[in-house]
């Protein structure tokens, strides 16, 4: 406001010395006549200032209903002034009658000539502002796709490009929300089939002993192991389902401390030596001498190993090979686990780390449960300060690294 002001009244300044100076310079007045022009000016220049700052301060322009109307007034506004200064200039010069009548009517028409100039000129700039309105109702119904014309370098230009990212940005944000609702859906599905069938089974299995169905303890210690199995399946898919709860609340926990992630790495890969065998893949792991001792959440971190190199097993081959390389980097420690397995389809590739997503070829409960392991991972490695990415080909292997600071 104050800057606004500032420049308003030495823009006043500036236009009645120039105009002195022009005066000067095309008359060569004597002092006496300067002066008067200085006088006359001034006066004018005043009476100018006052009322274009009454208006504006007032508010005046600010009633009118359209912006077409509002610079049609301004453009009145100073043609009354402009009429006002050179009639008031010529009266005190002491023109003749018939110069001051010739002049108002000059005035007039110069007037007139102004405002449907600036009539048709406003136009140009009006219908941009309603071409911006009508874009802005057709958003606010839900037409995302919704652009207008950015055409120019002006300030309604750059308010048309505004618009247009905020719309590219509401449409994205949609298309992610339509996208997590068909997650969620799926999701629902999906853990309604994995908590349906143990349950199921056990449920069998329970009402066969209870029956008496079965009496032989061989059957009968089959039988529990399938129940106990299935029971850990269950546990499993729950403590999925609270940790990814936690992780979308922004509140999942960290017990950090000073520890060893050879010893990690070395206790991780013994768990899955019997599967790595059973399925006949080579399991093997390498640490530098130097990466201990790491900060982290050792139970977290062994989390996101056991999701890693048990995915890595279960897409493997016979005969294929797992391997499990840790190193220390300038920032901290590198932990990747590859393997020569069926690799991960370029459509699925984006995708693995979001929550809910699962590749076609996985949808079964003994290739992956509900698909939320890898979610839980990224969580686990971005929640120490981490970074999780993955490289993979169809039919070549897969190599997913993540590091700690």
């Amino acid at each position: 406001m104050k800057n606004l002001t500032a420049r308003f009244v030495s823009g006043i300044l500036f236009i009645v010395v120039l105009s002195l100076g022009v005066f000067y310079f095309l008359m060569a007045p004597p002092l006496n006549d300067l002066r008067l022009m200085a006088l006359f000016l001034g006066i004018t220049a005043l009476v100018s200032a006052l009322v274009g700052y009454g208006a504006y301060k007032l508010g005046w322009l600010n009633l009118s209903p359209t912006v077409r109307w509002s610079l049609l007034g301004g453009y009145a506004l100073s043609s009354l002034l402009t009429f006002f200064n050179v009639w008031f200039s010529a009266q005190m010069m002491f023109a003749s009658q018939h110069d001051l009548l010739l002049a108002v009517v000059l005035l007039v028409f110069a007037s007139g000539m102004a405002m449907m100039l600036g009539y048709f000129i406003s136009s140009t700039i009006t219908n941009r502002i309603n071409m911006l309105k009508i874009a802005a109702e057709k958003l606010a119904e839900g037409d995302l796709q919704t652009r207008v014309s950015a055409s120019g370098r002006d300030e309604i230009a750059a308010l048309a490009n505004t618009f247009n990212q905020m719309a590219e940005q509401l449409e994205t944000v949609d298309k992610k929300q339509r996208e997590l609702e068909r997650l969620r859906a799926d999701l629902i599905a999906w853990v309604g089939h994995d908590l349906q069938t143990p349950l199921a089974s056990v449920r069998a299995i329970l009402e066969a002993l209870e029956d008496g169905v079965v009496d032989d303890p061989q059957t009968v210690k089959r039988y529990l192991g399938t129940a106990q199995r299935d029971v850990r399946s269950l546990s499993v898919l729950i403590d999925d389902l609270f940790q990814m709860a936690q992780l979308d609340t922004g509140g999942f926990p960290l017990d950090r401390a000073q520890s060893s992630l050879s010893d990690l790495i070395s206790d991780t890969l013994e768990s899955f030596s019997e599967l790595a065998l059973r399925q006949g893949v080579k399991l093997e792991g390498s640490v530098d001498s130097n990466v201990d001792p790491v900060i982290m959440d050792t139970q977290r971190i062994g989390r996101v190993l056991n999701n890693l190199i048990g995915n890595a097993i279960r897409h493997t081959p016979a005969a294929g090979r797992v391997d499990v390389r840790v190193m220390r980097t300038s920032s901290g420690v590198e932990v990747c686990v590859s393997d020569t397995g069926e690799g991960i389809r370029a459509d699925d590739l984006p995708h693995v780390f979001e929550s809910f997503y699962r590749g076609e070829k996985s949808r079964s409960r003994s290739t992956g449960g509900a698909g939320l392991g890898l979610a839980i991972s990224r969580g686990i490695v971005h929640a120490h300060g981490g970074r999780i990415t993955v490289q993979s080909e169809s039919g070549r292997g897969s190599q997913f690294m993540f590091n700690l600071p």
